[in-house]
């Protein structure tokens, strides 16, 4: 009876053993590319104008930039920015956006419904990005565009002088060079929503072309196709991604993916495993890659990569999209970055759809800004989270999910024995960092990390980004979702015995002995 009644109370959550993270310096994935802390601007709703560039408001430079702003985003440090789409791109003359501001043509934006003033272009881009101290990622209209409109922009913003659109740019007061070295070869033009959408094969084709002239006239340049954003069931996005694949494998230095996620449902559990949707997404193009190279002839260039350029939460507020982000937003985020390093191999590059008001972590009105809950997981790993990403072996509880649908593609997904700890950690030197998200809605969980290598040294510090329940949000009036510095905790040797609070994100950060 003793024994019966000890055995009953070691199995209860009071005596349970504790969750296990184990790192192992020597199992490592790949080197974590600073390039996925990046983001994307476009010509939609509040994100440029009212959100990055405001003219005649108090609180913008001589240039318009709104200041503030700029200051929030030096806190959130985002390595790349995409630009200026999007579905904006695939309608866009980017002659209409440079030259005097009083010469630019307004113009019907066709993807969003709106008149385009064109007051914002390339040179105030580029002007921005140095502001806020980010690389210029520029993609180009492959939808009505031309093959030569596309050439034309990259001889504007990468040669020094000599030909036309070179001088041009000097003529506008731009006498130096740009040097982007990113260029998109359209956008989404596996959707039938694009404007120019076009087949697998005709996209190839048009892609392969506008390449060889960009790539001629700057040496160097690195170019992403338009992969798989088409999850709608109306045609296979595996089909399209092989046929890139498999067409521009000599070509392109990155296959950019898409997806969006949202609860409409309500149904949490469903919604915190989104992140990992993606990840298997990655997994089946990465395979698809590695078979690519077998038969590509890239001379001495690393293998095609994945870039994530647009990924985010957008299911609340379709008209101007200026979701207001919860904690349970945090979470999601902070899902898919993990996913990002633990995929570090092969993701080289993401961008969280947009910057500012826009399904973004900034909002603006005409007096200032908040910072949403999604901000601040974002912060904590675009400035920490670098290194060598670990293969970090986790043993904690699990659940299921139900069968779900992602808010924007109609895929069924169902998803088994689900850690409630997701963990990802890099290595940088001596120094570890961990974050591990606990997905529990309600319960604490304590876990032991583990040094498989040699014992932790000194203490670790801890950051925190959590609310008092799921639904928290921010505003211009409040912020019940931050990143908070809690104590220090001390090792025992190899092991740190950690509590994750439910429904939190925590960043753990020290060094370790070899």
């Amino acid at each position: 009876m003793l024994l019966l009644l000890c055995c009953i109370l070691m199995s209860s959550p009071l005596f349970a053993q504790p969750a296990r993270i184990k790192v192992d310096l020597d199992r490592t994935i790949g080197e974590v590319d600073k390039n996925i802390y990046g983001n994307f601007i476009e010509h939609l709703g509040r994100c440029v104008y009212h959100g990055i560039y405001e003219p005649g408001n108090s609180l913008s430079d001589r240039n318009g930039y709104r200041m503030d702003v700029v200051a929030a985003l030096k806190e959130l440090n985002p390595t790349i920015v995409r630009y200026p789409g999007g579905n904006f791109v695939s309608n866009y003359n980017w002659l209409d956006g440079v030259g005097p501001r009083s010469e630019r043509p307004p113009r019907m934006e066709l993807a969003w419904g709106t008149i385009e003033s064109n007051q914002f272009g390339t040179n105030e881009f580029i002007e921005y990005t140095k502001t806020i101290g980010t690389e210029p990622y520029i993609a180009v209209n492959l939808g009505t565009g031309t093959i030569e409109e596309a050439r034309r922009w990259v001889e504007y913003c990468n040669v020094k002088e000599g030909p036309y659109f070179a001088e041009l740019r000097k003529k506008h007061g731009y006498p130096k060079p740009y040097h982007v070295k990113y260029w998109g070869l359209g956008n989404e033009m596996d959707g039938t929503w694009q404007m120019g959408h076009m087949s697998a094969e005709a996209y190839a084709d048009k892609a392969r072309e506008a390449a060889k002239l960009m790539v001629r006239t700057s040496p160097g340049i690195k170019l992403i196709a338009a992969g798989s954003s088409n999850y709608l069931g109306s045609a296979d996005p595996d089909d399209w991604n092989q046929t890139i694949l498999e067409e521009l494998k000599d070509v392109i230095d990155y296959i950019a993916l898409h997806i969006y996620v949202g609860n409409p449902d309500n149904q949490y559990y469903n919604f915190v495993s989104t992140p990992l949707i993606m990840e298997q997404r990655t997994r089946i193009v990465k395979g698809m890659i590695e078979r690519a190279m077998q038969t590509a002839n890239r001379g001495n260039r690393p293998p095609v990569h994945i870039a994530w350029d647009e990924y985010n939460i957008c299911y609340r507020k379709m008209e101007g999209l200026e979701e207001v982000y919860n904690l349970e937003d945090a979470l999601v985020i902070a899902g898919f970055l993990n996913a990002f390093v633990r995929n570090a191999d092969v993701v080289k590059m993401a961008n969280l759809a947009q910057l500012v008001n826009v399904i973004a972590p900034v909002m603006t009105n005409e007096k200032g800004l908040f910072k949403q809950t999604i901000f601040y997981p974002l912060q904590l790993f675009a400035n920490n989270m670098y290194g060598t990403a670990l293969d970090v072996f986790v043993d904690c509880e699990k659940y299921s999910t139900d069968k779900f649908y992602n808010s924007n593609d109609r895929l069924p997904s169902e998803l088994k024995d689900v850690p409630y700890l997701d963990v990802s950690a890099t290595c940088n030197n001596d120094e570890v960092t961990i974050c591990v998200v606990n997905k529990h809605r309600n319960q604490a969980i304590t876990a032991d990390i583990i040094s498989q290598n040699g014992p932790f040294k000194g203490d670790f510090r801890v950051y925190e980004v959590n609310g008092p329940d799921l639904k928290s949000e921010n505003s211009f009036k409040k912020t019940e979702v931050c990143a908070k510095e809690k104590p220090s905790v001390n090792h025992n040797g190899n092991r740190i015995t950690y509590v994750f609070p439910a429904h939190s994100v925590t960043m753990v950060k020290g060094k370790v002995s070899r």
